[in-house]
């Protein structure tokens, strides 16, 4: 019979003892985790509309450095889930995961256009009443954080 330990921070890899054997080796703590993984969110413009079987999601900058950075970002996580945060005041309102239809990225002369469609009439619906729901928020004051893989890839209203 085996019996495994992991260390409380789950850091470490398990050590094993077998009866009759001894116990394993347990392993020394590991290094303290690093700190925060934060990144810059180019700060766009973002303009969604609702298309024939789905929505369209336009980023443009106006910052050809940030333009630059997040169609490079675009570009990496392409293919992936698209989902869009609603913040105000540093709080989430609304997450809108667009997993209901299949994501396509094409990159613009300031940014990109995200197309989010569906061939199911009901996927279809949900996609578009997401669109909704995101534009009636943008347009009340909230912030919206466009991501892919769940990496943020732009932000903005």
């Amino acid at each position: 019979m085996m019996t495994a330990m992991m260390e409380r921070m789950g850091m470490t890899a398990p050590t094993t003892s077998m009866p009759g054997m001894g116990t394993g080796m347990m392993s020394s703590p590991s290094a303290m985790p690093a700190g925060m993984n934060m990144m810059m969110v180019p700060r766009c413009t973002i303009k969604m509309e609702k298309c024939a079987g789905g929505m369209k999601i336009t980023c443009g900058c106006d910052d050809k450095m940030a333009c630059s950075m997040m169609q490079n970002l675009c570009t990496m996580l392409a293919g992936g889930m698209v989902s869009c945060c609603m913040m105000m005041n540093g709080m989430m309102v609304c997450s809108c995961n667009l997993m209901m239809g299949m994501s396509k990225c094409e990159m613009t002369e300031d940014g990109c256009c995200i197309t989010c469609t569906s061939g199911d009439k009901d996927c279809c619906a949900m996609i578009q009443a997401c669109c909704d729901c995101c534009d009636t928020m943008m347009k009340a004051g909230c912030t919206c954080c466009i991501m892919m893989n769940g990496t943020p890839v732009c932000c903005g209203c």
